[in-house]
């Protein structure tokens, strides 16, 4: 690398996410894929339940978009994808120690996949590197969730997507917004630590 590019910060260069900057490559990306996993069923057992839903608010949303977000899209999907197998097949981290395939929130689960590989991408094109970039690849990452999560819902209560919008998305609406103002903090924060750490 010249001179001139050691010069950049390290978040202004592209293709970057933050998991690039570890060391390895192989054994790092497999490590990083299960600990993101990992770190998303940790997260899903940080539970508010909310009246009238079989939906509740938990630590998921904000974890799945920030694997994407410092793993990039390839392994924040992956990472999602086995977070997702692996509940289906039995491991009880989804919400409240949840597995299987027949909860109604499933959906939601499905979307994090999607929306990690959405989130993972425009990381990677800056979208992460300040506050007000940051809750834009958020926002996007949430609508991604919900387009998912809300139809399956839907289907799986038997009910129209007004009344799934109604238990399944607008109570979620703060917390969401919540989350992503802490993303908005964290990243970028990240990233001018990440900097200093490689001067």
């Amino acid at each position: 690398m010249s001179s001139s590019a050691l010069s950049v910060p390290l978040h202004q260069r592209r293709p970057l996410v933050l998991a690039d900057v570890v060391p390895g490559a192989l054994a790092r990306d497999i490590a990083l894929v299960l600990g993101g996993a990992a770190l998303t069923g940790l997260a899903a057992q940080v539970v508010i339940p909310v009246a009238g839903s079989p939906v509740p608010v938990t630590g998921q949303t904000f974890a799945a978009l920030g694997v994407g977000a410092a793993l990039g899209w390839q392994r924040g999907a992956l990472a999602l994808m086995v977070y997702l197998l692996a509940g289906m097949a039995g491991m009880p981290w989804y919400a409240d120690g949840g597995s299987g395939v027949m909860a109604p929130s499933l959906g939601y689960v499905i979307g994090f996949v999607l929306a990690a590989g959405v989130v993972g991408l425009l990381a990677s094109r800056g979208g992460d590197r300040s506050p007000g970039r940051t809750i834009a690849t958020m926002v996007l990452g949430n609508a991604v969730v919900y387009a998912v999560g809300l139809p399956y819902l839907a289907a799986s209560l038997g009910i129209g997507l007004g009344e799934a919008f109604d238990i399944g998305m607008r109570n979620y609406l703060l917390g969401d917004g919540l989350k992503i103002l802490l993303a908005a903090g964290c990243l970028p924060v990240a990233w001018r630590l990440v900097d200093k750490l490689h001067r």
